[in-house]
């Protein structure tokens, strides 16, 4: 709510408790729905909108903001809207809020703007905390494995950035298994231990189960947070009827119309009906699925409007 023109943050925000699960074995308690900045935060988006939005999400207790420099579109401009939400609305709160970056894809051009060297990584984080307005992140990822940098130059990058300051903690996103192994084990040996691993996990792509990484991660107390639980709205109703000309999919960009195949529908048609005899929604299924998952500490959700935030908080219920 807003007085005087200003934000302020709903007085219950933290009164259910069992809105948070601690992150593997370590301090933090986290969310068990996080905001995720990848869409609909960026410079092609109205900011009143994602103000909106952000406001709605820390009211009822969403803590964890999750971006990455690349995020937008264009890239860097998600970090840009997250400096102007601080500037505007949350400077007051920063002590309430964990954020996150992540740097591993390609930023801008030439040998060092793309990957895991230590150049690439302390100069984006560098960057993005200039366009989020902040002197530090609490969770700095490496975005993705880098085979052709020496995994010890990546992770003694991570460990370097916690010491000196600009981050509290580091993350790894999409690592193979092994190498996830490596990591663990490296940053545990130098005093800055590997608090969460974030990977793709939903109904349609169950890789870091096949794979056997949420299981190291639970047994090693690494947390887990999922992105794209939804496997970008294929896991919704917003296609079961057709493609909608403003939807994700009619972009044919990330979402490509050949993902809704006859199987895929079926499996969505089943999910909705199970679902609606809970008296629940396709998402609101879809996204309790994860959180049920031993391991799993929290879940990345995107939103476009508030209406779709609200529907979607319910799997935290």
């Amino acid at each position: 709510m807003e007085q005087n023109g200003f934000y302020m943050a709903s007085e219950h925000r933290y009164d259910d408790e069992n809105l948070y699960q601690r992150c593997g074995r370590s301090g933090v308690m986290l969310p068990k729905v996080s905001l995720g900045f990848w869409h609909n935060f960026g410079g092609v988006d109205t900011y009143e909108r994602s103000r909106a939005i952000t406001h709605y999400a820390f009211d009822h207790g969403i803590t964890h903001f999750d971006l990455a420099n690349n995020y937008g579109p264009p890239a860097g401009s998600a970090e840009e809207t997250m400096g102007r939400l601080m500037d505007d609305d949350f400077h007051r709160y920063r002590d309430e809020l964990f954020i996150s970056t992540k740097a591993g894809y390609g930023m801008w051009p030439g040998p060092y703007g793309d990957w895991g060297s230590r150049k690439y990584l302390m100069s984006s984080l560098d960057q993005s905390l200039r366009r989020m307005h902040l002197d530090y992140v609490d969770l700095f990822y490496s975005h993705r494995y880098d085979p052709n940098t020496p995994l010890e130059e990546t992770l003694q990058a991570l460990v370097d950035i916690v010491r000196q300051g600009k981050a509290l903690y580091v993350g790894i996103s999409n690592w193979p298994l092994e190498q996830l192994r490596i990591g663990e084990k490296y940053l545990r040996e130098h005093d800055v231990p590997l608090l969460i691993y974030q990977g793709r996990l939903n109904m349609l792509d169950r890789g870091p189960i096949d794979t056997g990484i949420l299981d190291f991660c639970r047994e090693s107390g690494v947390g887990f947070i999922a992105f794209s639980p939804l496997a970008q709205g294929l896991l919704t109703d917003r296609y079961i009827n057709g493609i909608p000309a403003d939807s994700r999919m009619a972009k044919e960009f990330f979402l490509k119309s050949s993902y809704l195949t006859p199987e895929i529908k079926d499996f969505v048609l089943k999910l909705k009906a199970d679902a609606e005899a809970k008296g629940q929604t396709t998402s609101e299924a879809a996204l309790r699925w994860i959180l049920e998952q031993k391991g799993v500490t929290s879940v990345l959700i995107g939103a476009s409007s508030t209406a779709q935030l609200e529907a979607n908080l319910k799997c935290m219920k």
